[in-house]
């Protein structure tokens, strides 16, 4: 599978030039990021937010009953959502006041068993948007300054870095459309992809300004290495997301582990859309930097 993609993106770049490189993967970004914002024009967040940023409740129960039946029974609450993962069904509630907790409490414990619960207060959640605010923020800099540091060249080190961003703004446009909100789970897996987003780029800039060759070579060379490990990386996420989503379809014992099954599918999103910022976008902008007529005996050799 990898020496295939392989051969057909090394081949797709020879055959087109940078503009039409570029052309692909910034109409992405752009719809991304026109998606992010009008969800944040429309409801004050680019993307949905979950219980840990917004507040609410959260109750699982064991039973039989099907989340509709659920729905139906507690319409007079503000619930949310309501989904099942083996024998349980956990409810996802808004902010209510005291009295409201309490009687929703009550009630939940007097029809069921083994009854679950977890509150996050208004309070909390907000600060927490603001750490997480925060943190993207800083790793932002952080990966920034590495770059800049390593290469210490302004338009490689910006490539790096727009493809990072780009991935960031396409996995959570991905996140908006699935109906994925943003949790505690979903925000590590952004930083993540930073991480994942940085390696590669930095792998195809490392090769391309450092390495002998010509510059069809040392990109081709450089291909091959970043998608063997994108395609390994993304095998593992997707068996992560079908034994953590799916497993309780043929063990009914077990339960849908929806951290993990969140996190691997903003991974994947995010690892697809790296392959093509990486081997596209940043490859576009790198070829036309190098193949400038005061750089081609440098780079080019």
């Amino acid at each position: 599978m990898a020496t295939g993609l392989t051969e057909f993106l090394d081949n797709f770049v020879k055959s087109h030039d940078n503009r039409q490189l570029l052309a692909f993967p910034l109409a992405v970004l752009a719809v991304s990021l026109i998606i992010l914002l009008v969800s944040f024009v429309s409801s004050g967040s680019p993307v949905n937010l979950g219980m840990e940023f917004q507040g609410g409740t959260q109750i699982s129960v064991e039973t039989t009953d099907s989340p509709a039946v659920l729905e139906e029974t507690y319409s007079s609450y503000p619930i949310n959502d309501a989904r099942q993962t083996g024998s349980r069904i956990i409810m996802q509630f808004g902010v209510m006041d005291n009295e409201q907790q309490r009687e929703l409490e009550k009630d939940v414990t007097g029809r069921y068993s083994n009854v679950e619960i977890r509150q996050v207060g208004p309070i909390y959640g907000h600060d927490l948007q603001v750490q997480a605010i925060q943190a993207m923020i800083i790793s932002f800099i952080g990966m920034a300054i590495v770059v800049f540091l390593l290469f210490r060249t302004l338009i490689p080190s910006f490539a790096v870095i727009l493809s990072a961003f780009s991935d960031i703004m396409i996995a959570a446009a991905f996140m908006k459309v699935a109906g994925i909100e943003l949790s505690l789970g979903t925000l590590a897996a952004l930083l993540m992809l930073i991480g994942y987003s940085v390696d590669s780029d930095i792998l195809l800039t490392n090769r391309v300004i450092k390495r002998r060759g010509t510059i069809e070579e040392k990109i081709s060379r450089a291909m091959h290495t970043g998608i063997t490990m994108t395609t390994t990386t993304l095998a593992a996420l997707v068996v992560m997301y079908i034994v953590s989503t799916f497993s309780y379809l043929v063990i009914p014992s077990f339960t849908q582990i929806t951290l993990l099954s969140q996190i691997s599918i903003v991974l994947i999103a995010g690892l697809i859309a790296d392959m093509m910022n990486t081997w596209l976008l940043n490859t576009g902008i790198l070829r036309w930097y190098v193949l400038k007529p005061e750089f081609r005996g440098r780079y080019n050799r």
